[in-house]
């Protein structure tokens, strides 16, 4: 078994606790939708938000909603970059599995699929 990354970009609507839980929440739903992986399966969790939302960690939402209670999480701010997509939430999720590099699947939602389009994978992995 091998340690794999999992990459994902979402953006909040706006900069609340609500908005950027829902947000977060509904990324890590997805990613663990789509790669059929188990809480007990993370290794760790790393998250990144752009400077103007910092009403919530995103990490709250891997705790609270989806109950990731023992998985290490750590959260950080994004790079201020010109032209970067605003009220942006990124996660790079490690995760535990026999699964090769190319069945991984990495998700980008809402506003985070124009700023990743250069991330697609020629076999078409990266998914909107």
């Amino acid at each position: 078994m091998r340690v794999r990354g999992i990459r994902g970009a979402t953006t909040a609507d706006s900069n609340t606790q609500e908005a950027i839980v829902d947000a977060t929440a509904e990324l890590l739903t997805e990613i663990v939708a789509r790669n059929d992986f188990e809480t007990d399966d993370i290794a760790a969790a790393t998250f990144t938000a752009t400077v103007d939302l910092n009403a919530e960690f995103p990490a709250m939402a891997a705790r609270v909603r989806l109950g990731w209670t023992d998985v290490a999480l750590m959260c950080a701010q994004e790079m201020q970059v010109p032209n970067g997509q605003a009220r942006s939430i990124r996660v790079m999720i490690l995760v535990n599995t026999d699964k090769q590099a190319k069945e991984l699947h990495n998700v980008y939602l809402k506003g985070a699929v124009n700023m990743r389009k250069r991330d697609t994978d020629n076999d078409g992995r990266t998914t909107n």
